[in-house]
């Protein structure tokens, strides 16, 4: 079975030579008196010389007080972490806000149907407010702000506010759950917490004051000073939290004072930001303002082709990393859509509406989204035009060749797929989208500019150009490498997660293989949850791709390894969500099981599949599938708070005790 028999090729760029990728090479050839001459070349040239970094900076227009000299990179604390651009000032709010005028900056809108329009002057203005008032009481560079916040023009507004004054930004979303947030900000000790106090989601407007109060009695007890409780999202009035000050009351101290873009180094903190934690405590993951600049719009301009006349949407909450990086749309001059609630209410189709309605031509999703639209059976084309739709970025999991191939049919020829690979440790693409090259069905199209991407065997050897499967590395820094981890003082916990497995290779924990042919990249799952029975190595991924032409049936699956104590091998459980109404029938599994052995090999057939009421999801919309492999092999390991819907993690127990012998399913 080879992972590329369903890679056809899906698009071609009709002119290669006028992307913003291709305006890149011609400036560096221009400027060294190089003769780089198509993708791989520049890739190559990227990879070699730190100088890369220099030509970006100049090509992207980054503002700084004090530019890049000489040296761009030093020794770090921890070996594996170079200092980048000693000695450089600059300010990462600054360069997104250099826009003064009238232009729509950001369009917000969601479930409650209200839209309204932001310009650049007003969303300045907001932020000068909010700046001058942290300012007022007592803020400064290096302390904390964390926010519980929803994905409106206030989260934006605070972020900006907060790094305009060198102070460190951390958030999650409304909808997470006491402990999971406690878990996080505790860690942290911020200065400040700001909460929502509602929010507005699948048609509810949910009051959590009592959350809200929680936290902040929580958070005082770890050295937080001030808090403020966001006014009611249906009303706008204000909703009473002990010992917090209302918006408006905490806004009341801006004295008028100018917006003053504080010059730090390239490396100074922006960001604290959170893995899944979905096996245990989440790592608090620092990255700098330089290196967020630096690469966001590096992937959005180059790699995603957003320019500044682009409208772009990415469904998302606060709480995951993608937010972080959609703000770079502002440094592009680009306008945002925000959008908040679900993208299923009132219905996909008035969400699908929404993307038409609001001219987006750059449209981040995810595949759980695109399988529910497969599943309802919905032609987007019999909603609207998307005429002005020319990318579609689909983040959070792995995109199938099925997937890849029926959102090219349904959105239309020229739309460029991207679907980009990194994660909140990299905040980056490691692979990700080109519209200088083709896009083939179920391949992420190259590696990332400036990301020295390599795949290894076990014994570190780099497999890349074989066709067999290994873990993703990176050999070399990059600017979005984590300064580090939050508490972690001496580095240890930083290296023995990240460089323990291949010294001075970092590894991101994910099985994957490269097309030799093509050179596109596939993501076949974590590591650690890479399917292993009788010895056969592969990824949760496959079986995926296979099960989405179920769709409809089903509406949801998880696959996952099982090995017990008591257990000499691993064996492959599938569970499957049924569509309301609909029983997993005998005849449904044997035409599954069937399915996959044609499709993929007699290895991959599940041992058994199983129906449950409900798939587990990060808050960031991604299957948890390690937390219940751990679950069903009874390790032991409890996992942590950050799941979407936590109950469903309850229904995973009962399979612990499945009989060694296959079942034909089991209800």
């Amino acid at each position: 079975m080879s992972y590329f028999e369903n890679s056809k090729l899906l698009w071609k760029p009709q002119q290669p030579f006028q992307t913003s990728i291709a305006r890149l090479r011609r400036f560096i050839n221009r400027k060294h008196g190089l003769s780089l001459e198509n993708y791989d070349q520049l890739h190559q040239y990227s990879i070699e010389t730190y100088t890369f970094w220099v030509d970006l900076w100049e090509f992207l227009g980054i503002i700084s007080s004090v530019p890049p000299g000489d040296k761009i990179i030093e020794p770090g604390t921890i070996p594996e972490v170079p200092v980048w651009f000693p000695g450089t000032r600059l300010n990462w709010a600054e360069n997104h806000l250099r826009r003064v005028d009238d232009a729509i900056a950001c369009t917000t809108g969601g479930e409650t149907g209200v839209v309204k329009d932001y310009s650049y002057r007003q969303l300045r203005e907001l932020v000068r407010q909010m700046a001058s008032a942290m300012r007022a009481h007592g803020l400064k560079a290096g302390d904390r702000v964390a926010a519980v916040v929803n994905n409106t023009i206030n989260a934006i507004v605070i972020c900006f506010a907060t790094a305009s004054i060198g102070a460190i930004y951390s958030s999650t979303s409304s909808d997470m759950g006491a402990p999971a947030i406690l878990d996080r900000f505790t860690q942290l000790k911020p200065k400040l917490i700001v909460s929502e106090t509602e929010v507005v989601y699948g048609g509810n407007v949910v009051n959590i004051s009592a959350k809200t109060k929680e936290v902040f009695q929580t958070l005082r007890k770890h050295g937080t000073q001030l808090a403020i409780a966001l006014p009611s999202v249906a009303t706008g009035k204000d909703i009473k939290i002990s010992n917090s000050v209302s918006l408006s009351k905490f806004l009341s101290r801006d004295d008028g004072r100018p917006l003053v873009f504080e010059q730090l180094p390239f490396s100074h903190p922006l960001f604290i930001l959170f893995t899944s934690g979905t096996s245990g405590p989440p790592k608090c993951i620092v990255h700098s303002a330089g290196g967020f600049l630096l690469q966001s719009l590096k992937e959005k301009r180059l790699h995603w082709s957003v320019d500044p006349e682009d409208t772009f949407f990415q469904w998302t909450t606060t709480g995951w990393t993608v937010w972080n990086g959609m703000l770079s749309n502002f440094a592009n001059g680009s306008r945002l859509v925000l959008y908040d609630g679900s993208p299923f209410y009132p219905s996909t189709r008035e969400f699908l509406k929404f993307v038409n309605d609001q001219g987006v031509s750059v449209f981040g999703t995810g595949p759980r989204f695109i399988a529910e639209v497969i599943a309802q059976g919905i032609n987007p084309r019999e909603i609207g035009s998307f005429e002005a739709l020319k990318t579609i970025s689909c983040v959070g999991s792995v995109m199938t060749s099925p997937m890849f191939a029926w959102t090219q049919k349904a959105f239309g020829d020229h739309i460029l797929i991207v679907s980009p690979y990194g994660g909140t440790e990299t905040c980056i693409g490691l692979t990700t989208g080109n519209n200088s090259l083709p896009v083939y069905a179920g391949e992420i199209q190259c590696k990332g500019l400036g990301m020295d991407v390599r795949v290894f065997d076990p014994q570190g050897n780099n497999i890349e150009d074989t066709g067999v499967a290994g873990e993703i590395v990176v050999v070399r820094p990059h600017p979005t490498q984590p300064l580090y981890l939050w508490g972690d003082k001496d580095g240890k916990k930083y290296r023995e997660t990240y460089f323990s497995m291949y010294p001075g290779a970092w590894q991101q924990g994910d099985f994957v293989v490269m097309n030799p042919v093509t050179k596109g990249i596939k993501i076949l799952g974590r590591s650690d949850g890479v399917l292993n029975p009788s010895g056969v190595r592969f990824g949760a991924t496959e079986i995926y791709s296979v099960l989405e032409r179920f769709l409809g049936p089903v509406t949801d699956f998880l696959c996952v390894g099982q090995r017990r104590p008591e257990d000499v091998a691993e064996r492959v459980l599938l569970f499957l969500k049924m569509r309301p109404g609909t029983k997993l029938e005998d005849s449904l599994v044997a035409e599954i099981k069937t399915t996959i052995r044609n499709a993929l090999s007699p290895r991959h057939v599940p041992a058994f599949v199983l129906e449950v009421a409900d798939i587990p999801y990060t808050v960031n919309g991604k299957r948890i599938e390690q937390a219940v492999k751990q679950i069903v092999s009874k390790s032991g390991m409890k996992p942590s708070g950050t799941v979407a819907n936590p109950d469903s993690l309850k229904l995973y127990y009962k399979f612990q005790d499945l009989p060694v012998a296959e079942l034909k399913s089991r209800m």
